[in-house]
């Protein structure tokens, strides 16, 4: 493990907290951002960066991942996952409790935090898993961004779909609840309903937008109950955004996944069980309306819902296939290729990707090029096209839904509290990212 040393990046373009932009430099020391200028001369720093003709940004904070450690290492773990966010500009992430063991207490959340500390090249911090039976944990459980809970889309002890159940854990506390709103009743009825059927695409028919609109509305009921903070992952439906849209509470917030945004039912043509996910894809029109909702802030920020499988795994058939796609190391380079395309602006990107983030999760001195503020970066070519292909992935899942996408603002350069860990292609396996804390 290094020790991180002065850097200086020379004549990068920066997005500035305030939107906009200017062709500049960035000083860093330890750990921290100590300079912002159009050209610092003051400074004898260890190492310098020429970032002429690129863009800098804030680090990514993914604020929802899967990355299968323990129990499920076979799809990915800390190390090669952590690499992966490393490659995609993501310099810190937020990680969800369904492993074997699940997160559901304390030791096992110590369990993951010593495991990251050892193996993670960027920052971390690990969501408390709720059952039925571990409310003293969802209450006591240090450090955690929040509480995830499954309403749907889950078996065993992780899934909550019982309105008393749920309602015992939105009544006690202040923490932050994260919902996976999917209506598991519904889908129960609609899996009869559509039994025998092989062909993918019914995924999205049996997980429909009524099953999210249903506990989507369930969660807000509770959390204006209690005026509790809520957060909604992964909306996915038109049928979510105007909900929100219309009633809203100050202390909600909500995400969109690049996947919801960009791809649809038209996928499954194409890619087959690859395009299977929880919840499903939408169709063109939901993809529009939740655009707007994001444009508009009734969705607050970007998550990629990293949930990788194996090809193998994959290659069944449905409904014996897995959900969920890898994502950390495309979902830069997808909103800027979107910004790139006038969907949005690449301040917006940087706001929804992470300035955001760290507000709503109360992560301090992140997602701002701000002296003070810790010295997670990433460098962005925005103007060279580069296809995703599989053989450059470093996810261990090795394959990505938008495999053979021409996109832009592939990172160059990636910095994590002030060491350069990925470079040209390369990761420095010997940077160490830190335990992400909270203030709620």
């Amino acid at each position: 493990m290094s020790t991180p040393q002065s850097l200086l990046i020379r004549q990068a373009e920066i997005i500035l907290p305030n939107g906009e932009s200017m062709i500049g430099d960035v000083l860093t020391e330890g750990r921290y951002i100590t300079q912002v200028g159009r050209e610092i001369t003051t400074a004898t720093p260890v190492k310098e960066i020429d970032a002429q003709g690129l863009t800098l940004l804030p680090g990514v904070i993914d604020p929802q991942v899967h990355f299968r450690e323990p129990g499920l290492e076979h799809k990915e773990d800390l190390f090669t996952a952590s690499c992966a966010c490393a490659k995609g500009g993501v310099t810190s992430f937020l990680e969800m409790p369904n492993t074997r063991p699940l997160t559901t207490t304390q030791s096992a959340l110590d369990d993951k935090l010593q495991r990251a500390s050892q193996k993670c090249v960027v920052n971390y911090g690990f969501f408390i898993g709720a059952t039925t039976e571990n409310l003293p944990d969802l209450l006591s459980a240090q450090p955690t961004p929040g509480i995830k809970v499954f309403m749907g889309s889950m078996h065993g002890q992780l899934l909550v779909n019982q309105e008393e159940a749920l309602e015992a854990i939105f009544a006690r506390g202040k923490r932050l609840i994260a919902v996976h709103a999917e209506d598991q009743a519904r889908i129960n009825e609609r899996r009869q309903e559509f039994a025998g059927i092989t062909d993918p695409a019914v995924h999205s028919q049996i997980q429909d937008n009524q099953a999210a609109l249903l506990a989507t509305q369930l969660a807000l009921k509770l959390s204006k109950k209690y005026q509790r903070r809520l957060h909604i992952l992964h909306l996915s439906t038109a049928d979510e955004a105007e909900l929100l849209r219309q009633d809203k509470p100050s202390w909600v917030t909500a995400e969109v996944t690049p996947q919801h945004l960009m791809l649809n039912t038209d996928a499954y043509e194409t890619i087959g069980t690859l395009a299977q996910m929880n919840p499903p894809l939408r169709s063109p029109h939901d993809n529009e309306v939740l655009w707007q909702a994001l444009r508009d802030g009734i969705i607050d920020f970007i998550a990629t819902d990293h949930a990788p499988h194996t090809l193998a795994e994959k290659a069944q058939t449905y409904p014996n296939t897995p959900s969920g796609m890898p994502g950390v190391e495309t979902s830069l380079p997808m909103m800027l290729t979107a910004a790139m395309d006038g969907k949005c602006t690449v301040a917006q990107v940087v706001q929804w990707m992470s300035k955001a983030v760290a507000v709503a999760y109360g992560i301090a001195n992140k997602g701002e090029i701000t002296p003070g503020y810790d010295a997670d970066l990433v460098l962005v070519d925005l103007k060279n096209y580069h296809p995703v292909k599989r053989e450059e992935l470093l996810t261990k899942s090795r394959w990505s839904p938008f495999e053979g996408w021409s996109l832009t603002g592939w990172p160059v350069t990636t910095i994590v509290g002030g060491e350069v860990v990925y470079d040209k292609g390369q990761v420095n396996t010997q940077v160490r990212g830190q335990a992400l804390t909270f203030v709620s």
